[in-house]
């Protein structure tokens, strides 16, 4: 199956009545807008977009390198969004501007404060490029599970941490060929999983990946995981959620959760991995050591 890419945290309709917005706003302060928070433009050659409009199409040129689905991105261009929208107020614009711009962020999960900033009704979790993996539809899914109920249902956004946790150990198994277990308890899968990348406790490996220091982070990454799966144990099958879970503890576990399975992905991806030098390793010789 081809890997699904991340989806957009911005919609088309919230570009596109930004970029119309910047109709009345003078090229330099759209340039400055961008620039300010790290954009460049793309070559005009390279420019995915055809208008008149010299402000419309300086808008179009920086938005065009973003990564709408990226977090940081995302966060750096409403800093953009938030700058071109105090021109308007500097300005003192009339007519309905500013609806043209809220309604499309409202749709997104955006609000717009008294102070002008966009923030977020429901922060999303960090993502992480999962465009290498053959199938990440379960880690995706349960990453959307994870953002939709962090602020409006704590219980199921921490049963979701520990689905993603679990279906990223089951991804890391099967990248790496190995059979996996679907009755396997949870702290059984995580220890699988971390063997499978040689970074559980017990694998004896050379440089900064065997250190003590580094085993110490690695097992506490571990008693993470299977923390957050015994917090969502605490509920599962009773009639209400534990008593006094609230947001914050969905975000820690979420959180949580997100650390864990970018620990395992990144060591998936890394190609100095240790675990990579003990799959390539010739096996032993007959009347060698070891055999």
């Amino acid at each position: 199956m081809a890997a699904t890419t991340r989806s957009e945290l911005i919609s088309p309709a919230t570009r596109v009545a930004f970029r119309s917005h910047c109709t009345g706003i003078n090229l330099r302060d759209i340039a400055v807008a961008w620039e300010g928070q790290g954009f460049a433009p793309v070559a005009p050659d390279e420019l995915n977009y055809q208008d008149t409009g010299a402000r419309r199409s300086s808008f179009q040129s920086y938005a065009q390198t973003v990564d709408w689905s990226d977090r940081g991105h995302v966060e750096r261009a409403l800093l953009v969004f938030e700058d071109l929208m105090r021109v308007a107020r500097r300005e003192e614009w009339q007519g309905k501007w500013l609806e043209d711009l809220t309604v499309p962020l409202g749709r997104d999960g955006l609000r717009v404060d008294e102070r002008g900033r966009i923030l977020w009704n429901k922060p999303p979790a960090r993502t992480h490029d999962l465009s290498g993996l053959r199938d990440p539809s379960g880690i995706l899914v349960e990453l959307d599970r994870v953002h939709r109920d962090l602020s409006d249902d704590p219980a199921g956004a921490i049963g979701s941490a520990k689905q993603l946790i679990e279906a990223t150990a089951k991804t890391i198994l099967r990248e790496r060929g190995l059979p996996i277990d679907e009755n396997a308890k949870m702290p059984v899968l995580i220890k699988q999983a971390q063997k499978a990348l040689a970074m559980d406790a017990s694998s004896a490996i050379p440089g900064p990946d065997g250190t003590d220091a580094v085993k110490k982070i690695l097992g506490g990454a571990a008693a993470i995981a299977i923390g957050i799966a015994e917090l969502r144990n605490r509920g599962h099958g009773q009639a209400s959620a534990p008593a006094g879970l609230g947001v914050r503890h969905a975000h820690l576990a979420a959180n949580a959760a997100i650390t864990w399975c970018e620990l395992m992905l990144d060591t998936l991806r890394d190609p100095a991995a240790p675990w990579r030098q003990t799959a390539s390793a010739p096996p032993p010789q007959p009347g060698h050591a070891g055999s």
